[in-house]
């Protein structure tokens, strides 16, 4: 498990520590604006699309050997990310990069379901929250740090570099360690479903990426009405597939399950807000105090020590107090977003020391949870279905995160006007909206959270 969830990390690091790198990214390689975004949006996008294939091509051809796969995919694409010489051939091999995370992500969720006992899924669980949590917080810090450092003249490659000595340790290590599994009776991909469902998340993920820059012209909408016709068309095929015996993409039986179709939705909110949330922080911190990538990255370091801390004793506490434990980490992490607006909003003028108290505060709800988060939503689910299943949560987490900074993205950049209230004053406003955004998505995660059946009462 220790293995896999390296390849977790840094799947969704990679998903935050280009944030950081953009304007070098920009200044080095002279890509424009649409370029850049493009460098952040392509490896979002094709993670997004190819999650659930990437769970079904394990269950049918062993978790392990599609594990592997994908982080070689991953490693190669992060040497091509590292010698791009133009803005071109970065946002492809960024794809590429995607399509790797795709493969490697899934199996983390289904080897956890199918390989630990059940006394011990409460506790791996714990640390996988925990290894999500501390790579999305600390994606900008680590940035940071490595372009502050700029190791052997690299710059901004450095935050690809370094997946490559790592990636090529976990695929060793995982091809001796981790032990091979399918599910039992996996027949054939499901190629029709799987053509369908990628047609309709890209129709729904790429408007939402790209919408914010163009204006959201015509288009957009037209292929978020397209989506929907797509998964219409998807959840008919996959229908025809289960009636006939086949073996469908996805089993939509398992959304008749409330924890599983509630989690979805929750999962789905709780990652638009962090993503969203720590590039509008990035933004203004950069850009409205006029800090340095390193500086940015360590105003993250107390929130990440915090989250850590309380992911630890979220992990203890859920064995006994089950959806307490996330009832109270959603209401604290809703009540920091809120407090960090009536901070800014009361006068203060922006500055670190200013936002790191609740900074802090929402760390704390954050640790309570989403380290229980995943194992809540997945402690139901057959072993058969489990690789399909993790795959849907972790397709999720990703078009949560596309959501989230289409929507506060706009609020931010929308209240961002440095050119007449000043860059500092700017900043902090913009901020502060963004802040009562996230506490909105905060506040309904937790309306959520009270609606999820209880393990505890379950299991008695």
């Amino acid at each position: 498990m220790s293995i896999v969830m390296v390849g977790m990390f840094m799947a969704i690091l990679d998903s935050f520590i280009v944030v950081v790198a953009g304007p070098s990214i920009q200044a080095d390689l002279g890509a424009s604006a649409g370029e850049l975004q493009w460098t952040l949006a392509g490896y979002q996008l094709s993670y997004a699309v190819f999650m659930i294939t990437g769970g079904r091509l394990a269950d049918l051809y062993g978790r392990r050997r599609v594990f592997v796969l994908g982080t070689a995919v991953f490693t190669l694409s992060s040497i091509a990310c590292a010698l791009a010489q133009d803005p071109g051939s970065l946002v492809v091999s960024r794809i590429v990069q995607g399509l790797g995370a795709a493969m490697m992500v899934p199996q983390v969720f289904a080897l956890i379901t199918l390989v630990v006992p059940d006394k011990g899924k409460h506790r791996v669980f714990g640390v996988l929250g925990i290894v999500i949590g501390m790579a999305t917080i600390s994606g900008q810090l680590v940035g940071g740090l490595l372009i502050g450092a700029d190791l052997f003249g690299s710059g901004w490659r450095s935050v690809f570099w370094i997946n490559v000595p790592i990636g090529v340790a976990t695929i060793l290590l995982a091809a001796k360690y981790v032990p091979e599994s399918r599910a039992e009776g996996a027949r054939k991909l499901d190629i029709p479903g799987m053509l369908a469902l990628s047609a309709s998340l890209l129709l729904l993920t790429f408007p939402l990426i790209q919408g914010r820059e163009a204006g959201w012209p015509w288009w957009t909408w037209a292929c978020l009405v397209a989506s929907a016709a797509g998964f219409a068309l998807f959840i008919r095929i996959e229908r025809g597939v289960d009636s006939r015996g086949g073996d469908p993409l996805m089993k939509l039986s398992l959304f008749s399950q409330r924890s599983f179709s509630l989690g979805i939705v929750l999962v789905t909110s709780v990652y638009a807000l962090l993503s969203s949330y720590y590039l509008a922080l990035s933004i203004a911190m950069q850009e409205g105090l006029g800090m340095s990538a390193l500086g940015a990255g360590l105003v993250y370091t107390p929130a990440a020590v915090t989250f850590f801390v309380f992911s630890m004793v979220a992990s203890r506490m859920v064995p006994k107090y089950g959806r307490r434990v996330l009832e109270i980490g959603a209401i604290v992490l809703a009540s920091g977003y809120l407090a960090t607006a009536i901070v800014l909003l009361s006068g203060p003028e922006l500055t670190p020391l200013l936002v790191i108290p609740t900074l802090m505060l929402q760390s704390v709800g954050g640790g309570l949870l989403i380290t229980p988060l995943l194992n809540t939503v997945l402690s139901r689910i057959a072993p058969e279905t489990v690789g399909m299943a993790s795959g849907a949560l972790s397709t999720a987490q990703q078009i949560g995160g596309a959501m989230g900074i289409a929507v506060i993205g706009a609020v931010f950049f929308t209240s961002f006007h440095p050119e007449t209230d000043g860059r500092v004053e700017a900043a902090g406003h913009a901020f502060a909206m963004s802040s009562i955004g996230t506490f909105v998505i905060a506040a309904v995660a937790t309306v959520l959270i009270f609606l999820l059946p209880n393990p505890v009462k379950a299991r008695r």
